[in-house]
Order: C-alpha cells, then structure tokens, then sequence
C-alpha cells in the first residue's frame, strides 16, 4: 500500500527518487502513464496488468473502449529503477503533467502519483472540504446505496 506525500526533485534528465518506503514493492518494475487528474499514476507493473486485464478484454467493437485503450496505452511507459531508485519520466508525461523540478509524489494506496507541486497545492486546498463530506458518505456506505 502507498501513503504518504514527498518532495522529491526531478532533475535536468527527468529523473526523480523513489521515496525509499515504495522503492521495495516497484523495485521489480512499474508503469507510469497519464491520470485523469492531469497528474501521472505509477502503478507496480503487476498491479497495472490486473488493472488492464477488463480493459483488455472489452469489446473493441465500442468506441469507447477502443479510445480508452488507446490513451492508456499511448501514455504509459513501462521501466525498472535504477539501483538508486531513481525512475525517469519521459518527456511527453512531463508535458501532460505540467511537471517542472519542484514535484510530489502521493501514495494513493495501489498507486504513486506524481504532481506538480502547484499543481498538487491546489488540487488538495480545493478538496479539503469535499474530502471531509466523502469521509461521511464512504466510510459510512452511504456511496453503496
């Protein structure tokens, strides 16, 4: 599971740290692609193929389907680590995320994801209330009914 927020930098070739407490579980290796956040999700490479497997197996008949895997597959590059824990972010991932030196990096329990830290300021200030209002409705179960 991945918690916790970072400030790693990235630096002049892409590159950025591991926080050393997700090194271990994407150590073997890992996929970072486009989030719908205009953010990038890292997810362990197995963890990205359970994820993919009912995508995979949709019909490709539908649209929807069909540009879903593509903007999935198009923005996702996969990697090993360096032995320092470092992982680079191509340039195309960069460009989407808005990602310059000053970064965060979120555990977002089966994922990490990777902000820009102006980026990640303002999305948490704007979801600080609503943040407090899905606490109630989640954890309560109010979202199954």
């Amino acid at each position: 599971m991945f918690l916790g927020t970072y400030t790693p930098k990235l630096d002049e070739k892409g590159r950025f740290f591991l926080p050393a407490k997700f090194r271990d579980e994407l150590a073997p290796g890992l996929v970072i692609t486009r989030s719908q956040d205009r953010c990038l999700a890292v997810y362990p490479m197995a963890t990205f193929a359970e994820m993919t497997q009912s995508v995979s197996t949709a019909p490709a008949t539908l649209k929807q389907v069909r540009d879903f895997q593509r903007m999935l597959a198009a923005g996702a590059n996969d990697e090993i680590p360096d032995k320092q824990g470092r992982v680079t972010v191509p340039p195309a991932l960069r460009s989407y995320a808005g990602l310059d030196k000053d970064i965060v990096v979120v555990g977002a329990i089966n994922r990490v994801e990777v902000w820009g830290s102006t980026a990640w300021k303002e999305y948490s200030t704007a979801q600080e209330d609503v943040f407090a209002q899905m606490n109630e409705e989640i954890l309560s179960g109010e979202a199954d009914r």
